[in-house]
């Protein structure tokens, strides 16, 4: 009880803050097969009965011929909880594994996005959640930062191209350690992706680095994600951000 307490209030201030959500939403779930995915949707299953506005949830998996386990578990488990499931077998993915085996992540993404889409359309949604962790968004800000030269994570809330669909990631201030305990306490069958064992060298560094500093430093992730909240652009180098051009918006020197 006290780790769904915790898993709701977390989901619950990243819904309000950054107005995930809002009244006649439908909300399609992106089930990828594993823990994060399954915990963003008990969590708005959770969410959808105490919240003050009335909106809807349903789930859906793309199948791109990589799961390393049959999926027909986890759509028993959703069956019996009575969520409503969408399977659906993208046969441009299914065809790009047999045309072109070593393709990369970027080529495969983008048929998972045009399937995305398909999806939502169909389910009559206006709103896809993903389930990127807090551990995701620290991530991407440090490799962002070190290897590309722009300060930047993921975003919290956005939109499509096209802005038919919000897209939304309800698990920015959940960390793994809690969608790994939830999805073992509820039971659920979990389908790995042979994408997920093949992590990179960049990725995994970074995660042995989370794994070191967390040992002195507990409240690491917390205290990135808050500083992700709390930008102060003075003190950076973007131009863009100092008023260059107006001295007397500069900032006041307090030290040195």
């Amino acid at each position: 009880m006290e780790l769904e307490k915790t898993l709701l209030r977390k989901v619950g201030e990243a819904v309000e803050r950054f107005k995930m959500i809002r009244h006649g939403d439908r909300v399609a779930v992106a089930l990828s097969g594993g823990k994060d995915s399954a915990t963003l949707l008990g969590a708005l299953l959770l969410l959808h009965k105490r919240a003050p506005i009335d909106f809807s949830v349903c789930a859906f998996t793309v199948e791109q011929g990589k799961f390393l386990r049959p999926i027909s578990p986890l759509g028993e488990y959703l069956k019996e909880r009575g969520v409503a499931w969408t399977y659906f077998r993208d046969a441009p993915s299914m065809r790009l594994l047999e045309e072109e085996p070593d393709h990369g992540c970027d080529l495969c993404s983008r048929y998972r996005r045009r399937a995305v889409y398909e999806i939502a359309k169909g389910l009559g949604a206006n709103v896809i959640a993903f389930g990127h962790t807090a551990d995701d968004f620290c991530e991407a800000l440090l490799r962002n930062t070190m290897f590309t030269g722009r300060l930047s994570a993921l975003p919290a809330v956005t939109t499509s191209r096209n802005r038919d669909y919000r897209l939304i990631r309800p698990l920015v201030f959940v960390t793994e350690d809690i969608t790994r305990a939830y999805a073992e306490q509820m039971g659920v069958p979990l389908v790995p992706c042979g994408c997920s064992q093949k992590t990179g060298t960049v990725r995994r560094a970074l995660r042995g680095m989370f794994a070191e500093l967390e040992r002195e430093y507990p409240h690491l992730k917390e205290n990135i994600l808050a500083a992700m909240g709390n930008v102060d652009g003075s003190r950076l180098l973007d131009p863009r951000l100092l008023h260059l051009e107006k001295p007397e918006l500069l900032p006041i020197v307090t030290d040195l």
